[in-house]
């Protein structure tokens, strides 16, 4: 594996820490600890430890590390040497070596050094250590960020610490410890799907805050997060395997905007991507397949499909005022874990048509579970109407000269026959005709079912019902509204 700068090789071995954390059967520790040397300077050295109590490694891991970036001005400068210390449980000793990954010549790469007895104790960990002219405040917002984004996988068995300790001066140390059960506790058994959900509902109730903290100002209550889910999956061709693609959906109602949260509300959404527990690039055909996707059938126009390097950013044409959407795909081999690290991860052929029916099922269940969300522009048009024509409905019932007819209409809308106001009566007529059009915007656009009536009694189905003749302002019935 090529790396073209010192901070994307560190966040690949933080990755790599969180996989072997990942696979152990008992509860792991990460930790990442920058402690700047020199703080005169203004780009001092940095030097970083990224420690696992993972199942551990081994040589080969690193050998395939490849260093091909150079000095860019005084941004970033690394001498290309990282110190590994490792050991797995079947390991009677801990290893340490040197690896120079700007050297060409493999035979000078590696430089093995004493090792040392483990005296019969039973544990694996491993560590990797460098050395950085960088600004540390540079490379923890960085590190920062990635494990924003990887407790979304909210793997419970993993606790992720990050220390900063600048330079030698009192007071300078700055540690967080981060659990991906510390918001919304989930049991170990929870599904990869509930916990993707979950984690995203984390993430998105921090949005521009640190970490550890949600935002009360824009987040009152959880009713504000609306969340839809949806998994896809299709098997190889020899039988062997296959992929699952899961998808969570959210949409927020923001309370409030304050000065503070100015990224809450946007017309802009931050799509995450994730292969096989790990943060990963989107390809090509993933992009492809998510601006293909049908999304004025959901009432969203896309202005804008970008790929920002770590996420996708889609721009909205129509997005309403005061409204977030966030959106998380993550996709992984059927039969998993099948990796250590993620240097060994079988190559994973995404499949675009995978993304657009995993998507579509997300959409559908955030608009099944919740009515009036993502409507088509034309079921928006027609629920415009609804006012309008509850009103006359009322008028209609209550302007009626026969008691029998106005006592069937309430008993149909459920309400008492006395002293019932015109207010509670074209209310409940709104009601009914906006859940008629919800339900007939879930269905599919080709399908031929004859639309529910607005009212629905057993005595519609009654033999001769159909045949009798209503007439003038004292009869009326209700026929379906043909969406």
């Amino acid at each position: 594996m090529n790396f073209a700068s010192a901070r994307e090789l560190c966040l690949y071995l933080i990755s790599s820490a969180f996989q072997r954390c990942r696979l152990s059967d008992d509860l792991c520790r990460l930790s990442v600890i920058l402690k700047q040397s020199s703080p005169a300077s203004d780009h001092p050295v940095v030097q970083i430890s990224i420690s696992d109590t993972g199942i551990g490694s081994c040589l080969d891991d690193f050998r395939t590390l490849k260093f091909s970036g150079e000095s860019v001005g005084n941004d970033e400068q690394w001498d290309g040497v990282i110190s590994v210390t490792n050991t797995s449980v079947s390991d009677n000793e801990i290893y340490h070596y040197q690896l120079n990954l700007k050297e060409r010549d493999s035979a000078r790469r590696l430089t093995m050094l004493p090792s040392n007895s483990k005296n019969g104790v039973k544990f694996s960990g491993t560590e990797v250590c460098l050395s950085i002219f960088i600004s540390i405040n540079v490379l923890r917002g960085e590190i920062n960020r990635f494990f924003q984004k990887i407790l979304i996988l909210k793997i419970p068995s993993v606790a992720i610490e990050l220390v900063t300790e600048y330079g030698s001066l009192l007071g300078s140390k700055v540690e967080n410890l981060f659990l991906a059960n510390s918001f919304n506790p989930l049991p170990f058994s929870a599904s990869n799907l509930e916990r993707l959900k979950s984690g995203l509902e984390d993430y998105v109730l921090k949005h521009g805050n640190v970490l550890n903290k949600q935002c009360d100002l824009c987040f009152q209550s959880l009713e504000n997060l609306k969340i839809g889910s949806g998994t896809a999956s299709h098997a190889e061709r020899n039988g062997n395997g296959g992929l699952v693609m899961e998808v969570v959906i959210i949409l927020s109602e923001i309370s409030e905007r304050t000065s503070t949260c100015f990224t809450s509300c946007s017309a802009r959404t931050e799509v995450l991507y994730f292969r096989d527990f790990s943060t990963c690039s989107i390809s090509q055909s993933s992009l492809k397949a998510l601006t293909s996707i049908d999304w004025r059938s959901y009432g969203l126009t896309l202005e804008s499909v970008k790929d920002q390097g770590g996420y996708v950013e889609i721009e909205w044409e129509n997005l309403p005022p005061h409204t977030r959407i966030d959106i998380v795909l993550h996709a992984y081999p059927k039969q998993y874990p099948t990796v250590i690290i993620p240097s060994r991860r079988p190559k994973v052929q995404t499949d675009g048509n995978l993304i657009k029916k995993a998507v579509k099922l997300a959409l559908d269940d955030l608009r099944n579970k919740h009515a009036g969300v993502l409507l088509s522009a034309h079921s928006l048009k027609i629920r415009s109407y609804a006012p309008d024509l509850a009103k006359t409905i009322s008028g209609l019932i209550l302007c009626s000269n026969d008691p029998d007819f106005q006592h069937e209409c309430f008993s149909l809308l459920g309400l008492q026959s006395q002293g019932v106001e015109s207010e509670i009566v074209e209310a409940s007529i709104k009601e009914k005709l906006l859940v008629v059009i919800d339900m007939n915007n879930r269905k599919p656009q080709k399908s031929k079912e004859v639309a529910p009536f607005l009212f629905e009694d057993d005595h519609f189905n009654e033999p001769g019902f159909q045949d009798e003749e209503c007439e003038g302002e004292d009869a009326f019935s209700a026929t379906p509204m043909d969406i």
